[in-house]
């Protein structure tokens, strides 16, 4: 519609941005709304159309982002914390500048959890804006860390959105909201201009209403940039073979500790997936894989933060748990050799196990959303996460899709795991469960 003007560039900006500003603040989703720049970009975008220059999907589409990402023009980039609410950047992140280069509109910096987790929060207050609230149910979670990035986009308060993950900070928000979140295989997306929490493991995907649309904006943010060395290739993303049968598997035990909602929606899952799929169970090999994660996000976040745990200003972050990460500081440099040698077994392990199938299916989280005044790691304190240690200590990508809704209306998450650079085969079978079911065309009521 916007191709062939049906649908104003000017006018899609203005409703979205009067959504951000009536609607961001009932569920703590917004930091910033960018309207000046929105707008202007919107008027770019319709004259070029109108003069023949479409460029494409993008094309005068608005969009937010999570609120770790740079941006110029006097616009703060807050990283989620107070002490950090007026800091402000002359560049722009590589991500936002080829979206805005494919003709996409900013037009929100997005809530999302102080320092993205990084000084080991505890519970959904973690985030000087406030718990981010889920639109299915604002007394519950959004998730983290990309906590405004999934609530926006499952609210209709911008068309789609980026976020960031170290480990399940965009699958989590993904599993809450009811909406796809894509986490690409590392290196495929430039962190030029991003929050670094780990420098190892650190990734920037979409969160979009549907696996369709996490292919499209992959595409266009993906890709070599001289200015992050860890990029290395560039990604097209190709239409699914509807005809093709999907080889997947999923880990033993994988079930263990979920709750029931979550189980019974995910065998009613394979059950969809067997019209297009062989489903076989295997077994990874037994190795600490959240006690490695977890050593190498301690220590590289603490490499990170240095500066400003030194400054005193950890005092001053909004959840109390956040205010004394020293202890992460004294982790012994042997420590953090070892879980770099471990990871290193571990994936090679890991490669070969699911090198014969397209995905790795599993439910994206043991529970649906948690209640927003309740600390979610004191509900499961000892529960195991193997995909999401797996995923990120190997750098694979996966897409977390709905797949269903508990007994209190909540939605749940199934997730597609693939072998590096993958993306294209893990979004096919996203993409053709979504044709058999209408979970992603569900929306909350948002008055």
């Amino acid at each position: 519609m916007v191709r062939t003007g049906e649908a104003s560039p000017v006018e899609l900006t203005e409703f979205f941005l009067d959504r951000l500003e009536k609607l961001g603040s009932k569920y703590n989703a917004v930091v910033t709304v960018t309207r000046e720049r929105a707008l202007e970009s919107a008027a770019k975008a319709e004259k070029e159309i109108e003069n023949g220059l479409y460029k494409g999907f993008l094309h005068g589409i608005p969009f937010g982002v999570k609120d770790l990402l740079a941006t110029s023009g006097g616009i703060p980039t807050t990283w989620g914390a107070a002490p950090l609410k007026n800091q402000v950047f002359d560049y722009d992140a590589t991500v936002i500048k080829k979206l805005e280069e494919a003709g996409a509109i900013l037009c929100a910096k997005l809530a999302m959890i102080e320092l993205a987790g990084g000084m080991g929060y505890r519970q959904p207050n973690a985030s000087f804006t406030g718990p981010c609230r889920n639109p299915w149910n604002v007394e519950t979670w959004s998730g983290g860390s990309s906590s405004g990035s999934g609530a926006a986009v499952a609210a209709g308060l911008v068309p789609f959105a980026l976020g960031s993950e170290t480990w399940g900070s965009i699958l989590s928000p993904a599993n809450n909201c009811g909406v796809a979140g894509l986490r690409p295989t590392y290196g495929l997306v430039s962190r030029f201009g991003a929050m670094p929490l780990s420098w190892t493991l650190d990734k920037i995907g979409p969160l979009c209403l549907t696996a369709d649309d996490c292919g499209i904006i992959l595409e266009h943010i993906a890709g070599p940039d001289p200015a992050d060395p860890s990029t290395s290739r560039s990604f097209k993303y190709e239409a699914p073979n509807f005809e093709r049968e999907f080889k997947l598997a999923f880990f033993k035990g994988v079930l263990e500790g979920v709750e029931e909602d979550v189980s019974k929606n995910f065998h009613k899952a394979l059950e969809d997936l067997e019209e297009v799929a062989t489903i076989e169970e295997v077994e990874p090999p037994e190795m600490p894989y959240e006690a490695i994660a977890r050593t190498i996000i301690n220590v590289e976040s603490a490499s990170a933060f240095e500066e400003f745990i030194d400054s005193g200003k950890a005092s001053e972050l909004t959840a109390p748990e956040d205010r004394y990460p020293y202890a992460r500081m004294a982790i012994p440099a042997t420590e953090y050799l070892r879980a770099l040698r471990l990871r290193g077994i571990a994936c090679k392990a890991v490669g070969r196990l699911i090198a014969p199938y397209d995905a790795v299916v599993a439910p994206t989280s043991r529970r649906a959303a948690t209640p927003i005044d309740t600390e979610f790691r004191s509900l499961s304190p000892s529960a195991r996460d193997i995909m999401g240690a797996v995923g990120n200590l190997a750098g694979l990508p996966a897409i977390s899709i709905p797949n269903g809704f508990t007994r209190r209306g909540l939605p749940t998450g199934m997730q597609f795991m693939g072998s590096p650079f993958s993306e294209n085969s893990i979004i096919a079978v996203a993409k053709v469960y979504q044709s058999l079911t209408d979970w992603h065309e569900r929306h909350p009521q948002v008055s």
